[in-house]
């Protein structure tokens, strides 16, 4: 019985190896014959500075131009414009 359980185990893993990468290489392949397309993307950056008594002061740093790609994964070290359409506000620390 544990070893059928191994070997199910085992082909499903696989198959999510296999699909993944296969689903990887298309994406790949689409974003080269379109030309390696990049978008920009407005990112609004803000500063939180900690104050007396567990309070926090926000400021607002400015607006930057993030490149992305357009694509469904990471292609040309860039990341993909649907994660950066997502986090368009960056918040950093001192």
């Amino acid at each position: 019985m544990w070893s059928d359980l191994k070997r199910w185990l085992f082909r499903l893993f696989m198959a999510l190896a296999v699909a993944s990468l296969a689903a990887y290489v298309t994406d790949w392949a689409i974003y080269m014959l379109r030309g390696s397309p990049n978008s920009t993307i407005t990112v609004n950056q803000f500063l939180s500075i900690p104050l007396k008594g567990h309070k926090e002061e926000y400021d607002y740093i400015g607006a930057s131009q993030v490149r992305c790609a357009v694509a469904l994964f990471p292609q040309g070290d860039k990341d993909p414009c649907w994660l950066v359409w997502r986090d368009r506000n960056k918040w950093d620390k001192p």
